[in-house]
């Protein structure tokens, strides 16, 4: 008979041990040294956050109780659901064959460990959990008599909450976790509590948690590689003109305008996903704005310098290297918002350059904002301005850490596993390097955007926004327009841009796809991935446009350059950066995009 076998269990080597844990021991006592001196100089002794979320909780509160037969059925239908749990776990631990009596959604990754249903005990804690996260978030959900912003603001709370509190974020709990301590003889656990120092101290205080190796990517030798030159640049950016790889180039040049939340590059991570690259190989003379990354000196600028200094001083500096004045321009996100505002100062200036518009993911009316008006309220608001205007500038880890919240599971609490529990290292991934490399806002410019736009939804309103003394109305704006959203967005929710979108007067094509915010932007023709949607026209909402759009499979970009192209010119020789009125400042990624603020 064969003997049992069992983990092989490393027993850990004291001498080392010891060395190690007196190094944690110091690392820990000089951070604690550190934010403590930082809490006195900047005066936050005995000082929490300025936000409602405590009289938000007890509004909630005060309505549950003023219904409690409803509070009560609440709780028998908790119990009921622990009654079914255990019934179902003691039949399966003595070999019957039944159903669970609550199973993970198939998108939650925090149970594919086997353990989690094959194990009695571990399955059984899996269900207890999930009956009783989504107990207390239908609870919360169907609480009647609050105002619908507070409402909001609770049901998000409650949910990151319930995920905070998931077994998997816990050694005893997590069977993966239990593993790897017995057979590396908690070797996992020390290396995870250095990676949390290391941290920690890269945060100054704040934990800002490593997506992915910071060391493994450096611009312009693997990531944003393709070829290009700086040839233009004001306070707030430098214009990237690309290296052409046809003989031939489409007259009209390409000018993208990305977002300045973060960096340019996420169009240009890797030659197999580059969207700049793709788009020089189609034949498009390429040019992109890279934003700076601004400190307190640029406390004062505001969303129309972005307008006068960016895109509107690009296109002159275009009219300069290529000797063309009309251009086609795409913008992302942001840069979509302020693309919008372009051709509405455009339209009331009567220039007519940008002969065609697309946007990626991009929000215009801002009725819907999905989960990020959690974050707009008035208090919130006042918080956040009193906080840049002591700084100047709100801090790239603050937004980083906003968005991630919005997918906690797989942004913040995945990587808490790994890197703390698992004691590993994160894997090397361009997209997540680019995610982890913050930009700052100017804190005029963010108080802008956060109150006139998310707050007032002013640029919808035709005059509602004055910029550069032009007031500004979309609705007037008759350029064609490739309006390209995608299903997950948790960002830019594609209902909302969909709204956005309705506000042109003129030819307006809306594609949906698939996947979200990031990866269905990125998503080269090459990879197969996904797919997406598109119609002939718009429609008055955005389920019955969705209803008589046509699926299409792999990426939208061929759909994109089929439309984009016939809005391109004819062809002409290619042009290369530095051979027209602009000189060459340096080569690409320039100095703008290197800021680096997290290593």
């Amino acid at each position: 008979m064969a003997e049992p076998q069992t983990a092989d269990i490393q027993m850990p080597d004291l001498a080392k041990l010891s060395e190690t844990m007196v190094g944690i021991a110091e690392q820990s006592q000089r951070i604690v040294n550190d934010w403590l001196g930082k809490q006195v100089a900047e005066g936050h002794m005995g000082m929490g956050d300025r936000t409602n979320l405590g009289q938000a909780f007890l509004q909630l509160t005060e309505k549950m109780l003023q219904n409690p037969a409803k509070l009560a059925e609440a709780n028998f239908t908790l119990w009921q659901g622990y009654l079914d749990i255990w019934h179902k776990s003691a039949a399966s631990f003595f070999g019957m064959q039944v159903e669970p009596a609550i199973a993970p959604d198939k998108t939650d990754r925090r149970f594919k460990h086997d353990d989690w249903e094959e194990h009695f005990f571990f399955d059984y804690v899996k269900q207890t959990y999930l009956l009783t996260a989504n107990w207390l978030q239908n609870t919360v959900a169907e609480v009647e008599g609050m105002d619908e912003k507070t409402k909001k603001k609770v049901e998000f709370y409650t949910r990151q909450f319930v995920d905070a509190l998931a077994p998997t974020n816990f050694p005893i709990t997590n069977p993966e976790v239990l593993r790897s301590t017995v057979e590396s003889g908690g070797q996992n656990l020390v290396q995870g509590l250095k990676n949390l120092l290391d941290d920690l101290e890269r945060g100054r205080g704040k934990l800002k948690i490593r997506m992915t190796d910071l060391d493994a990517f450096k611009l312009g030798e693997n990531i944003a590689t393709t070829k290009g030159k700086v040839v233009f640049q004001t306070d707030l950016m430098q214009l990237i003109q690309y290296e052409p790889s046809t003989e031939k180039v489409y007259k009209r040049p390409l000018l993208i305008v990305p977002p300045w939340i973060n960096k340019y590059y996420i169009l240009d991570l890797r030659e197999k996903n580059s969207f700049v690259k793709w788009a020089v190989d189609q034949g498009f003379t390429v040019f992109v704005i890279s934003w700076v990354n601004p400190d307190a000196g640029l406390a004062e600028k505001q969303f129309e310098d972005y307008l006068s200094e960016g895109t509107l001083a690009a296109l002159d500096a275009i009219a300069r290297a290529t000797g063309e004045d009309e251009i086609n321009a795409v913008g992302y996100c942001l840069g979509g918002t302020l693309l919008a505002s372009t051709l509405a100062y455009l339209n009331a200036k009567n220039d007519d350059r940008i002969k065609s518009a697309t946007f990626f993911t991009t929000m215009l009316d801002f009725s819907n904002p999905g989960e990020l008006e959690v974050f707009i309220d008035e208090d919130e608001l006042q918080a956040l301005e009193a906080k840049m205007q002591k700084a100047g500038f709100l801090d790239g880890g603050e937004m980083a850490t906003t968005f991630s919240m919005l997918r906690a599971n797989d942004l913040i609490w995945s990587f808490f596993i790994n890197n703390y529990l698992l004691g590993k290292e994160p894997f090397p991934f361009d997209l997540l390097f680019w995610n982890s490399d913050s930009t700052r806002m100017p804190a005029a410019m963010h108080s802008f955007y956060l109150r006139k736009m998310y707050q007032g939804n002013l640029l919808r309103e035709p005059g509602g926004l004055t910029l550069v003394g032009e007031k500004i109305d979309l609705t007037q704006v008759k350029t064609p327009v490739y309006f390209l959203s995608t299903i997950e967005d948790h960002i830019a929710p594609w209902k909302a841009t969909f709204d956005g979108a309705k506000l042109f007067a003129g030819q307006v094509k809306f594609v949906l796809g698939g996947s979200g915010h990031i990866a269905g932007v990125i998503n080269p023709p090459v990879a197969g991935k996904y797919c997406y949607w598109t119609k002939t026209n718009l429609a008055d909402s955005p389920e019955e446009w969705f209803s008589g759009a046509k699926q299409y499979d792999g990426s939208w970009w061929n759909d994109w350059y089929k439309w984009c192209y016939r809005r391109a010119g004819g062809k002409v020789a290619a042009r290369v950066p530095g051979a027209g009125d602009l000189p060459v400042i340096e080569a690409a990624p320039g100095s703008y995009a290197k800021v680096h603020l997290n290593k």
